[in-house]
């Protein structure tokens, strides 16, 4: 029987922890695991989700809490007092269990409580048990949403001050080819699941509560095939790498967070395909920093430039220039604005900000320092 999983253990972090030590190790991990990183491991892409799926409910304050309060009340089995282990052996029919024995607690179900939005208890805790023996994630026997894709894009700087296209590749669950979702072999015949009698669903209980979650043996298809599919061993899924060209709207910075509907997983049993949520990290420009919706440029001044007074040409973000005055005794770090020349965001477009640098020569010839002697001495400076 498929045990529970106890994500403090996936992570590796203790049931005390922080939701920023979480969060760390979460990084950590992620960056260790994901698949583009472990390409000669075929085992990495199931750790990077069940890392993944770890995180989902621990990095979340209040689905962690609800998973904490479940551990409490020994939905878990003795899973919360020992870490590990799964429902004590309890079987469907057994007590707890509708059609168990009185006063054991039958007919209180977790899937009849809502919980704000979430659905019934028994959802999450579907979703919290795992996918079980065959295949990655449990079915219904209906059509189901696809699955919803998390992904980080480094973008350049100027992509993402003026818009543009940019691809990204994903790995997401589309259903196997060759069998269309049944997870049968061609040829091969169906006949009732024998773990759960063609229900489609198996129900565990424990301590006067009842939880159903989705056959491992038929993933909720309520029927097995004599052969699985050799291609994807009876799942019914393949894990696939698509390209998609995503639209970055202007004005992004780092984590700023996109949402693309329909361009997650496709969805099992003719559902709806998930959502794909892009998390934009932004490259650093030689030339401009980013204040806000200002963009600050620092313009190199010799002395001469500096004391004397210049006109100076500096580029702008989309390729043009404007002319700059820089006046007579200009100091290092002097800013000078010019409007409208900035990002744009919400309706509203920022400046661009010119800082002058002044830089001195590291060497000057004997002219050069004698000129300069008679400019200071000139001046009443000493040096």
């Amino acid at each position: 029987m498929a045990q529970t999983k106890d994500y403090y253990a996936v992570l590796g972090v203790s049931a005390s922890a922080s939701q920023d030590e979480i969060k760390k190790q979460y990084r950590r991990l992620a960056k260790k695991w994901h698949p583009d990183a472990n390409r000669d491991d075929p085992k990495a892409a199931d750790r990077f989700k069940e890392i993944s799926e770890a995180y989902n409910v621990l990095g979340d304050a209040e689905k962690r809490k609800q998973y904490d309060d479940m551990r409490r009340l020994g939905a878990f089995g003795d899973f919360a007092h020992r870490g590990g282990g799964g429902f004590g052996g309890a079987r469907p029919g057994g007590a707890g269990a509708p059609g168990g024995a009185p006063g054991s607690g039958a007919g209180f179900r977790f899937e009849d409580i809502d919980i704000g939005g979430l659905g019934g208890l028994g959802d999450l805790f579907s979703s919290m048990f795992g996918g079980g023996g065959a295949g990655p994630r449990g079915r219904q026997t209906g059509p189901e949403r696809g699955q919803s894709i998390e992904a980080s894009l480094s973008i350049p700087f100027r992509t993402a001050a003026l818009g543009g296209k940019v691809p990204v590749q994903l790995e997401v669950n589309e259903e196997c080819p060759v069998c269309h979702g049944s997870g049968a072999a061609p040829g091969a015949t169906m006949k009732t699941c024998p773990e759960c009698n063609g229900r489609g669903n198996v129900t565990f209980g424990q301590g006067g509560f009842a939880v159903s979650r989705p056959c491992p043996m038929c993933l909720g298809r309520k029927q097995v095939p004599s052969e699985r599919c050799p291609e994807c061993n009876g799942t019914g899924e393949k894990r696939v790498r698509k390209t998609v060209m995503i639209t970055v709207p202007p004005g992004v910075d780092t984590g700023t967070r996109l949402r693309l509907s329909g361009q997650g997983g496709k969805g099992p049993n003719g559902g709806p395909p998930g959502d794909l949520f892009i998390s934009f990290q932004v490259e650093p420009d030689r030339f401009f920093q980013r204040e806000g919706n200002d963009l600050v440029a620092k313009v190199p001044l010799n002395i001469a430039q500096a004391t004397l007074g210049s006109r100076i040409a500096v580029r702008t973000l989309d390729g043009k220039k404007v002319t700059i005055k820089i006046p007579p005794g200009t100091p290092p770090g002097k800013r000078f604005r010019v409007r409208g020349q900035g990002i744009e965001r919400g309706g509203q477009r920022g400046d661009l900000i010119v800082e002058v640098d002044v830089t001195v020569p590291p060497q000057l010839s004997e002219e050069q320092e004698r000129l300069m002697k008679e400019f200071a001495e000139a001046g009443g400076l000493k040096y």
